[in-house]
């Protein structure tokens, strides 16, 4: 066996010099370079007043809200969400398939042994027949596809962008996760707010009932002014179960989001403290940052990279292929004899397999893996693009929301004082119950689109965040081996 590897080692050195000189003049396939990103030098959007162009530092941007429960939620999220698992799995598959084709640089040894009882006949006029026979045999086969041309090392190159892609995917699923928590409990904490503005209005319209009751018991005032009243009362106590289901769901997805059911969430969530907002000034960088952050971007990158790769792998059928195989047996009609050196049997030596003819099925393999390339190359330049537009469509919620609810915080002002002043002519007998309706009726709207509008701006910072690239990092997943939260 010793005297075999190494007829078998003497043959793989005298052939390396040819080996190297031939791998090291042509690799089958296309070197891949990065493509060029181009991106806007500046955001179309202005920024709000406490944005800026600096780097952005956007790792644990959920921070910055100083919401303790928040907090939380993102922390039991990173432990527990079920989608952060499997995409963390993904990566030890793509790890584990990476060695497929890396194994296919090494030789390939196999060891068997048999052992069998033959006996001849004794009618068919043979000598010997009758006779019985122990044949035994063990020994190695081994084989080597050299990689000339370079079709494993491409094959290799591709699962190495692969693995980093999957990585970048992970990333991605982080940064998406974290915002849809953000999202969830920001929806939740503006429907809550939401409730105490309706519950609020409620009583004060409970208020203009009785108003109107007493007027009618006086008769100061018909009984169209308590059916009016009862009614934009009713409907403002309607609004309530519509707030309360909305509540409800986000509440549902948000127990899915951090691994949990929504009995033990809504304990998570305690108190409402308000709808939270980003304090300070913050950067978000210039266009170009976004292609460094975004792990979509560079996830992307790596798919063009890998499938660029696959190019030469198709190539690499073009050409003939070349392996060094031998085998190494012991082979004797007694297992006392086996292991003697008399019993040895072995053969080596190179082959080659050239497919000359293929009907075109290589060439329209090529043809495929370049089309898939190009794909490859326009999904990257569209992934900037819709990064660069998420950017800019945040920055313009942001902005114009900000606007929005200035003008909303000067209506509230304005038409709780229209409320008291008409409330009191109406309470005097100076102009009918109209107008106090009207009165209600704009209070609770603007106070309502008052809520709306401080939740749509915090979202609008959940949603810049995220476009941004922030939250990203690399981290396994804790999810308990039963799977059950």
């Amino acid at each position: 066996m010793a005297r075999f590897f190494s007829h078998f080692r003497l043959l793989r050195l005298s052939q390396l010099p040819a080996i190297m000189l031939v791998s090291s003049c042509m690799i089958v396939g296309t070197n891949y370079t990065a493509p060029d990103s181009i991106t806007p030098d500046y955001w179309n959007q202005s920024l709000a007043s406490d944005l800026n162009s600096s780097n952005p530092s956007l790792q644990s941007w959920w921070t910055r809200f100083n919401d303790p429960t928040l907090n939380l939620l993102i922390s039991k999220a990173r432990e527990s969400n079920r989608d952060l698992a499997i995409a963390y799995e993904r990566i030890t598959e793509a790890r584990a398939a990476r060695g497929i084709p890396r194994s296919q640089l090494f030789p390939n040894i196999d060891f068997d042994g048999s052992v069998s009882r033959n006996r001849t006949s004794e009618n068919i006029g043979l000598p010997g027949g009758g006779k019985t026979n122990d044949f035994w045999t063990t020994g190695l086969d081994a084989s080597w596809e050299l990689d000339f041309f370079g079709g494993v090392r491409r094959a290799v190159e591709s699962a190495d962008a692969t693995v980093e892609g999957v990585e970048e995917l992970y990333r991605d699923t982080l940064v998406s996760i974290y915002a849809e928590v953000a999202f969830n409990y920001i929806q939740i904490r503006t429907l809550e707010e939401r409730i105490r503005v309706a519950e609020k209005n409620i009583a004060n319209q409970e208020g203009a009932v009785s108003l109107t009751q007493d007027r009618l018991d006086a008769g100061l005032s018909p009984e169209l002014d308590v059916s009016q009243a009862t009614t934009n009362l009713a409907t403002t106590r309607s609004i309530i179960p519509l707030l309360r289901n909305q509540r409800n769901l986000s509440v549902n997805r948000l127990a899915t989001l951090i691994g949990r059911y929504p009995a033990p969430t809504q304990s998570l969530l305690g108190k409402s403290k308000g709808i939270p907002v980003p304090k300070g000034s913050f950067g978000v960088g210039i266009p170009a940052d976004l292609v460094r952050a975004r792990p979509d971007i560079r996830a992307a990158e790596r798919e063009l990279a890998a499938q660029t790769a696959r190019i030469g792998v198709a190539e690499a059928d073009l050409l003939p292929r070349f392996v060094l195989s031998g085998t190494f047996d012991l082979q004797a009609l007694d297992s006392n004899n086996l292991l003697e050196s008399s019993s040895r049997n072995y053969g080596f030596g190179p082959s080659f397999r050239w497919n000359i003819f293929s009907a075109g099925r290589i060439q329209s393999q090529i043809a495929i893996e370049e089309s898939l390339t190009k794909q490859a190359f326009f999904n990257y330049q569209n992934t900037v693009l819709k990064g660069v537009e998420e950017v800019e469509n945040s920055l313009s919620t942001v902005r114009n929301e900000r606007d929005r609810l200035n003008e909303l915080n000067t209506a509230v002002t304005a038409s709780l004082k229209t409320e008291e002043l008409v409330t009191a002519n109406y309470t005097e007998g100076l102009i009918d119950f109209q107008n106090v309706l009207d009165a209600q009726r704009t209070v609770f709207g603007n106070e309502d689109e008052q809520a709306i509008s401080q939740g749509q701006i915090a979202a609008g910072y959940v949603s810049l965040f995220k476009a941004l690239g922030g939250g990203t990092e690399m981290q396994a997943p804790a999810v308990e081996q039963n799977g059950k939260p």
